[in-house]
Parts: C-alpha cells; sequence; structure tokens
C-alpha cells in the first residue's frame, strides 16, 4: 500500500508525536511543520497541497540507498542534502516506511544530544 501524500504526512505527524519530548512550531513559514527534540530539527512536514513531503535526518550511505531505491525519496529539502532526505508519495513509499524513517531521525538527533539533554535524562 503506498502512502498518498495526505496519509504520508499525517502518519509522520502521528509517529513524531508518539516520540518522547517533541515539540512542534512554524518557526519559518505557515506551511512548514517543524518537529524538535530538545530544540533540535528531526522532521519537516510541508501543508503545500502541490508538494506532499516529508524531510527527516539520514545518515549519507543510508540515504543514497533510499534515494536509488526509491523515485520519490531526494536529497533533502530545505537542510543539508548530505544528511537529509525527502519523502514524497509514490510507489513503495508505505505508512511502515514513513514511520520508520521519523523514527530514526529522531534517533539520530537523539544520539548526537549530549547526554544531559537526551528523553530522559534526569
Amino acid at each position: 500500500m503506498s502512502a498518498a501524500g495526505d496519509r504520508l504526512q499525517d502518519t509522520a505527524r502521528q509517529a513524531a508525536l508518539a516520540l518522547p519530548n517533541v515539540s512542534r512550531g512554524r518557526p519559518f513559514t505557515p506551511r512548514l511543520d517543524v518537529y524538535k527534540v530538545a530544540g533540535k530539527v528531526f522532521l519537516i512536514v510541508t501543508d503545500d497541497p502541490d508538494e506532499q513531503i516529508i524531510t527527516v535526518k539520514c545518515e549519507p550511505e543510508h540515504a543514497r540507498a533510499q534515494e536509488r531505491g526509491y523515485a520519490t525519496i531526494t536529497p533533502g529539502r530545505y537542510l543539508d542534502k548530505r544528511n537529509w532526505i525527502s519523502l514524497g508519495p509514490g510507489p513503495g513509499i508505505t505508512r511502515q516506511l514513513v514511520t520508520d524513517a521519523v523514527e530514526h531521525s529522531y534517533d539520530l538527533v537523539v544520539e548526537s544530544l549530549p547526554q544531559r539533554d537526551r528523553p530522559g535524562a534526569r
């Protein structure tokens, strides 16, 4: 089952909000939902009906493999194209793939945080 754009975006939002200590805002433009953990961005969701994409952090090697494997996964929009990918609706873009991408992005950001700033740290 391929995720249509609105379902892709809704799936990403739900996955992000299910994670600990996530904040959501629109610091750049009213059409971009930005999700952060400890003040660091891990997900951007567009509200533009003509560009239904999400952008997530990804290790460079994994990002290039994803881009080769899916026609609608491209180098990240808005951010460093080496460490971010954008996913759009299309063949093979499933809810599970979107959820995994959001969770992986979150984990990468959390791993980069000082121990004291990680969710659950006291």
